[in-house]
């Protein structure tokens, strides 16, 4: 299949999937955020985005492409290992990568981690038993999903742990961006520049907007 076969379509299914990703953390971290101003209005938003057929439907296209990206990742990290068997050891070399560029695949495995933790923290406490149809066994988590961020970010540890994660998500985005625009042919010089720019303003923006639902949701606990 030209899609797996061909290093073209390999990277071309990363660069499509990542873009669908950097718009869901977005849209993520844009609704995370109101829950800083107001928790009825984000207790409002999640009801509007609970087990409703749009909100499934989006939640299994969305794990459809992180899967996809996962899949496609790692046949790439291994093709690559088996072109170069060998680690080069050219420090020239390795100083004019990016870090992130070196380290992408360890990152996303991080991201990968974080996303577990993510998911039990809040997926398996709020939508899940939704789905489920036993959402009265978590009622005051379910009901009010602004209490349960300050509940979680009430421990200072996983606090640390979910800015570690955003940390790496800010690495893997800041390379990931404008290589899925290089990918799709905006490789030149009058470009390259500004993706670079753009992709670290981004990440940055994603970076900051996560963060700060951490910090006040610590602080609100308080």
């Amino acid at each position: 299949m030209w899609l797996i076969d061909s290093s073209i379509g390999r990277k071309l299914v990363m660069s499509i999937t990542g873009f669908f990703l950097i718009l869901f953390l977005i849209f993520h971290m844009s609704m995370n955020v109101v829950a800083i101003f107001s928790g009825e209005a984000y207790n409002t938003i999640c009801e509007f985005l609970g087990a409703n057929w749009y909100a499934l439907v989006g939640t299994a296209v969305l794990a459809g492409g992180f899967i996809l990206h996962i899949i496609f990742a790692t046949i790439l990290t291994l093709r690559n290992k088996k072109a170069r068997p060998i680690a080069y050891s050219f420090q020239d070399n390795q100083e004019k990568v990016e870090w992130s560029s070196r380290n992408m695949f360890v990152l996303g495995v991080v991201v990968l981690l974080g996303l577990i933790m993510h998911l039990s923290h809040f997926w398996a406490k709020m939508q899940l038993p939704e789905i489920l149809g036993c959402e009265a066994e978590y009622a005051g988590q379910f009901a009010d999903g602004a209490a349960l961020i300050r509940a979680t970010f009430a421990n200072p540890i996983i606090c640390l742990l979910y800015i570690l994660w955003f940390v790496a998500i800010w690495f893997h985005l800041t390379h990931g961006f404008w290589s899925a625009f290089q990918s799709a042919g905006l490789d030149n010089k009058t470009w390259f520049p500004r993706l670079k720019c753009c992709a670290n303003i981004v990440s940055t923006l994603i970076f900051l907007g996560f963060a700060a639902v951490v910090v006040a949701g610590y602080i609100q606990s308080l």
